[in-house]
């Protein structure tokens, strides 16, 4: 299994850069997790949202592999606790098919493609800052990864 992180948005400031990086080395080759930045559709004045959403969508769709199992990070999402996300890991790891964890622009994803996602996931209940969202995801795929490898970062 290949994990993929698909984000609308390709300029992060350098500390979010920073962490990603360090979350994204830490992961060994048999659990690799990249990430994947497409660029955000531009929003000008009159032009209807759903537009740039469906923009946006067709942009990520292209950047999931192909057969990729896809996940939907959405304010609506199923909440899940850390221990939760290290069961769909393995479950994840099972299946054997990539899994591609899409992260929406400003806006966030168009409705048509929440609706063809495998998966729905909130990582919190609060409105995260998009940067904040990459680096927390990342360091909870490897905290998810750590508890279904046995690996001690996990301290419950």
């Amino acid at each position: 299994m290949k994990c993929h992180v698909v984000a609308v948005g390709q300029r992060l400031p350098a500390w979010a850069e920073e962490a990603c990086a360090d979350y994204l080395k830490r992961f060994p080759p048999e659990a690799r997790v990249v990430v994947h930045a497409v660029k955000a559709e531009p929003r000008s004045e009159g032009r209807p949202v759903a537009a740039v959403m469906a923009a946006e969508a067709a942009r990520l769709r292209a950047a999931c592999p192909k057969g990729a199992h896809l996940v939907v990070l959405d304010e609506r999402g199923q909440r899940c606790t850390t221990e939760e996300l290290a069961q769909r890991w393995a479950r994840w790891q099972q299946r054997g098919d990539d899994v591609a964890l899409l992260i929406g622009g400003p806006d966030g994803l168009d409705p048509a493609l929440r609706e063809q996602a495998h998966e729905r996931l909130r990582l919190s209940d609060l409105t995260l800052p998009h940067a904040l969202v990459r680096v927390l995801l990342l360091e909870q795929l490897y905290r998810a990864w750590s508890i279904h490898a046995g690996h001690p970062y996990h301290r419950a």
